[in-house]
């Protein structure tokens, strides 16, 4: 998700080439800016701002086939195990190929099997050399590839798909193929492909960047909002590593230099076409960030040297926390904490939001702090 697929250095994250955040493109929509959320929400109802039937809220985490733990299904109602890989040879998808299968997948099925009602998805993610964007140009490859997930959900007794495309129309790396023409109508119709095989019995999300698709030169890069809104359950919007937001903060609920590069500024264009809020599930990080810089996770902040850093800073303008330098005030990173993902879930379900979601369970401190919070935050506890 977005810069997710993360690898563990000495406590520090470092983006993998695959993927990417929500954070490079510009928005050629002026629009976007002038639909941001106030801290009055009552403008924003063309979306059905309508509180989710009790029980139906969503407390969503990812958990990688590299995490150090499983997530704890006393704080979370539904889990995407990430990554599956798509196997494409000369331009045409063949098949998929699990990450972490025989360990990491297998422990989650057997969670589940043991916690029934927890609800579990495999995410797919791009892939250098073809994926997405060779699988979908072609009618054959969009049903294969459905009937595949199909088979997969069946075989193993999970409960649907999460679709990780990075985006529609652009690339972060140079070794993924994409097509500005035709890869936005194509994802649509991906996921009109996965709904007709699924039929109602199976869940369908995709990772949602910060704004509607956008206008490039030649066609269109994102993802058509409007247009996917009949064929998926909900959408995981990626509400943070929004590095445009002011430097310092990459996870603001709103107050940003930028206002579409906050959480109530991708909400609100999500809400401009359409999308109703009962269908949207606002991203909490379990890390922090500056810019592009060097990423820590959530266990490594509140371990940090007490004597070298600064923990707890609080922004009211952005409704986060942060890190300072102890020795000279510099800002080093925004992050969420339990007070953070209070405020922000408030505002989420007051907002009538599915749930939250979060990037990924095992960047929590030993507590689980965030994790409880992220779930309180959601069931009003």
């Amino acid at each position: 998700m977005r810069l997710r697929n993360l690898l563990y250095i000495t406590g520090f994250i470092l983006p993998a080439l695959l993927v990417a955040a929500c954070s490079g493109g510009s928005s050629t929509d002026d629009d976007i800016n002038n639909a941001i959320h106030s801290s009055n929400t009552s403008d924003y109802d063309e979306g059905d701002t309508g509180t989710p039937v009790s029980g139906n809220s969503i407390a969503l985490t990812y958990y990688t086939y590299y995490g150090t733990k499983l997530p704890d299904p006393s704080y979370v109602t539904h889990v995407n195990y990430a990554f599956a890989e798509l196997n494409v040879t000369n331009d045409v998808y063949q098949s998929f190929t699990v990450l972490g299968m025989s360990d990491h997948f297998m422990k989650l099925v057997e969670l589940k099997k043991s916690h029934p009602s927890l609800k579990v998805l495999l995410s797919f993610h791009n892939t250098a050399g073809g994926g997405f964007s060779s699988m979908v140009k072609t009618d054959s490859g969009r049903k294969k590839f459905a009937q595949d997930c199909l088979s997969f959900l069946q075989t193993y007794g999970i409960d649907g798909i999460d679709l990780d495309w990075e985006f529609p129309g652009m690339s972060w790396s140079s070794s993924i193929t994409y097509d500005v023409v035709n890869d936005v109508p194509n994802f649509t119709l991906l996921l009109k492909q996965l709904r007709e095989t699924f039929g109602s019995q199976y869940l369908l999300s995709y990772a949602g960047y910060c704004m509607d698709k956008q206008p490039t030169t030649g066609g269109y890069r994102y993802i058509d909002i409007a247009a996917s809104l009949p064929y998926v359950d909900y959408i995981n919007i990626m509400t943070y590593d929004l590095s445009v937001s002011g430097g310092n903060f990459h996870s603001a609920l709103e107050g940003a230099t930028s206002a579409a590069y906050t959480c109530k500024g991708a909400v609100a264009a999500y809400a401009k076409v359409g999308a109703p809020y009962s269908k949207l599930l606002l991203g909490i990080p379990f890390y922090g960030r500056k810019d592009w810089g060097s990423a820590l996770t959530y266990k490594t902040i509140v371990n940090l040297d007490k004597s070298v850093y600064n923990i707890d800073n609080w922004s009211t303008a952005q409704s986060v926390p942060y890190v300072t330098r102890v020795s000279n005030g510099e800002v080093l990173w925004g992050y969420d904490n339990p007070r953070s993902i209070a405020i922000k879930g408030s505002w989420a379900m007051g907002l009538g939001m599915r749930g939250l979601f979060s990037w990924e369970c095992s960047q929590d401190d030993d507590n689980e702090s965030l994790t409880k919070a992220l779930y309180n935050a959601v069931m009003k506890k």
